[in-house]
């Protein structure tokens, strides 16, 4: 059969090529006319077709091209959904079908960026753009298993200075709660990093900043807290449910006696108020469980309203951030702090050119970084240097410890101008509650001021130092001490353990130490390291202590203890000055065990006296600590022409004073100092 059919093929050709030649047939001119009619009805009609598609494509697709040309043609594709109102035409089905595919196109334009995030680029480099494709790369490796590479990631993309606008609106939204707060720390980090705080929960009505300020106090409980935190909140809430029924009726007080603010809450400004309560909340904040009731009272988006309300308070901003550093010890409160919008406004006053506020807010920073840092900053434990993340290892510790009325920044400013050049009021003054900004400015006109010359000078000469300063409440007179328990909370020997356990958990005694000492704080450095003798759970930190330097420290006591610019002074001295007398026997002894210690221990010992009498007051000048007091008895000593605030305030870096400082410390320290 498959024979047959292939000859009938054969013989048909056959016949095809032997045929006479076919004769050409011409079209008549009519047929011509149809063809071209049809045609151009076809041409016109596929025109018509084509152009209604790419009209109703439009309509259902807009790309930003202009959004393309600004970023390289790599940026976002914007979708916007528009419901078709032609369903009835013969194009309906294509034009469903186009939209599908751009949606699948754009969907898979996202999937490819998202899982540059989950997977490794290898393989795929060569087809990327190197500078599109840098930002989720870092993103990725900033959530590597590796902490040597999560650190490397977080500080490549701080120090990337070339990115767009969108991409740090990208990596603010893709970057998890370690990478960002790594930024943070990252020093002079683009702000554009974070995202801003959200939009506040409007208040309930008829309830202000400081009513909620009272009804988050009033929710925190009593227990687990000592007398003074007890004494702090009973205050700040006295006759305040009496007054909100009242409308603002009745007594605040909030004083040692209560004498100095008992006053109608009409006639208190709201800021005094407001601070009142912030005082309470940072001795709350101290306590680990009351923190959690803080968090889950909304006390941190509370705290957001009045950050934000006192922008021209720096000290009630100085305040807030001291009670997120307090919640910021605890990791279950991490989460909370950076959802709360806390993270952008601590980078940017970290970055803040004035040495409190920046201190303020590195120390809550550095407690939130547990990737880069374990140890813990307690209230009143400051790190000067360094105040972010970097690279250079840390080789020992400088910590400063200040005096009486002294504080962790001001003791340690430059030294003031003379008396004739500076307003009486600002003369002699070294207390904490001096706004920085305003006393840098009239005390010095020159460029070179420094608000804290271990930040300034020290970190400079000696950048492997981590530099610390410590700062505790002290009081002339129990008159003026604000609780009544403080009576046994200001004693060497409460301090000291105070101290010992913030400064363990800060991770002093792990690495060699200096101590830096002012005027009591000396003495305060004596008791601690003796103390240190005792348990054995400090003897690191007794064995790392290389020197000690004081700064005219009354190691005999002071005439100081016996004067006073009032007399209520002379008769209620608060402990502090009881301590302070001459030929007291706790001073005796402490004396006399400390340089057994230093001895054994073979501490390296500078003592500084002062010369020059102080002005205390209108009339009375008095060599606060004479050179015999101030001769520990052991080590050298340097008398030094100046009076006993200045002591420890070199005038400029060039000074015979900090320059034997810096001899000290680095003789102390050997090579531990040099890099």
């Amino acid at each position: 059969m498959k024979m047959s059919v292939a000859a009938l093929r054969i013989i048909r050709c056959r016949r095809l090529s032997t045929a006479r030649p076919a004769v050409k047939k011409v079209l008549p001119c009519m047929d011509l006319r149809k063809i071209a009619k049809v045609t151009g009805a076809i041409v016109i009609g596929g025109c018509i077709c084509v152009s209604y598609e790419v009209a109703s494509l439009n309509k259902a697709v807009t790309i930003d091209t202009q959004a393309i040309l600004q970023e390289k043609q790599k940026s976002y594709i914007y979708l916007s959904t528009t419901s078709s109102t032609e369903q009835e035409s013969i194009t309906t089905g294509l034009t469903h079908r186009a939209r599908r595919e751009l949606h699948k196109a754009a969907r898979r334009f996202l999937e490819i960026s998202s899982k540059i995030l989950l997977h490794p680029l290898e393989g795929h480099g060569k087809d990327v753009d190197p500078h599109e494709c840098a930002l989720w790369v870092l993103l990725k490796r900033s959530r590597s298993c590796s902490q040597t590479e999560r650190l490397q990631a977080v500080e490549d993309l701080a120090h990337n200075t070339h990115w767009q606008d969108y991409q740090y609106q990208t990596a603010a939204q893709a970057l998890d709660q370690r990478a960002a707060v790594g930024l943070a720390r990252m020093p002079g980090v683009d702000l554009r990093f974070f995202l801003p705080p959200p939009l506040l929960p409007q208040l309930e009505d008829g309830l202000s900043v400081e009513d909620g300020l009272r009804q988050l106090l009033a929710s925190l409980p009593q227990s687990e807290v000592d007398e003074c935190v007890q004494y702090f909140t009973s205050l700040a809430l006295r006759e305040s449910t009496q007054a909100l029924n009242a409308q603002r009726g009745g007594l605040w007080c909030f004083g040692g006696n209560g004498l100095p603010y008992a006053q109608s809450l009409t006639t208190i400004p709201s800021e005094k108020v407001e601070s009142f309560c912030l005082q309470a909340l940072v001795q709350h904040s101290k306590v680990s469980s009351h923190c959690e009731h803080i968090v889950a009272n909304g006390g941190l988006q509370l705290l957001q309203r009045v950050f934000q309300l006192r922008r021209d308070s720096p000290k009630i901003q100085r305040n807030i951030v001291r009670i997120i550093g307090n919640l910021a010890i605890n990791d279950n409160s991490h989460a909370a702090i950076v959802q709360s919008g806390w993270l952008s406004v601590l980078a940017k006053m970290a970055q803040s050119p004035h040495i409190m506020q920046a201190s303020y807010a590195a120390r809550a920073l550095a407690n939130m970084d547990r990737d880069a840092v374990q140890e813990k900053y307690h209230d009143g434990v400051y790190v000067l240097h360094p105040q972010g993340r970097t690279s250079q290892p840390v080789k020992a510790d400088v910590l400063f410890i200040h005096g009486l009325l002294g504080a962790a920044f001001k003791t340690w400013r430059q030294k003031d101008l003379d008396p004739i050049t500076v307003p009486t009021a600002m003369q002699g003054r070294d207390n904490k509650d001096v706004d920085p900004n305003t006393d840098a400015t009239a005390a010095r006109g020159r460029d070179d001021y420094t608000e804290c010359w271990p930040k300034s000078w020290l970190a400079s000469d000696c950048p492997f130092l981590r530099v610390l300063s410590v700062e505790y409440d002290t009081h002339l007179s129990d008159w003026r001490a604000k609780c009544p328990a403080e009576n046994q909370r200001k004693s060497l020997a409460y301090r000291s353990s105070e101290l010992l356990k913030k400064l363990k958990a800060a991770g002093v005694g792990d690495r060699p130490v200096v101590w830096v000492a002012h005027s009591m704080g000396g003495l305060l450095v004596k008791k601690m390291l003796l103390d240190a003798s005792r348990d054995p759970d400090l003897q690191p930190l007794l064995k790392n202590t290389k020197g000690i330097l004081f700064y005219s420290v009354p190691h005999h006591g002071t005439f100081m203890a016996e004067y006073s610019v009032n007399v209520r002074y002379l008769l209620f001295p608060s402990i502090e000055v009881r301590e302070l007398c001459r030929d007291s026997p706790a001073l005796k002894e402490l004396n006399e065990s400390f340089v057994g210690v230093a001895k054994a221990q073979q501490f390296q010992i500078l003592s500084f006296a002062e010369t020059l009498p102080t002005t205390i007051g209108p009339m009375i000048k008095i060599l606060v600590v004479p050179k015999h007091t101030a001769d520990l008895g052991i080590g050298d000593l340097i008398q030094v022409d100046v009076d006993h605030l200045n002591i420890c305030k070199p005038e400029v870096k060039d000074s015979f004073l900090y320059k034997r400082t810096l001899q000290f410390i680095q003789d102390a320290l050997g090579a531990h100092t040099a890099q």
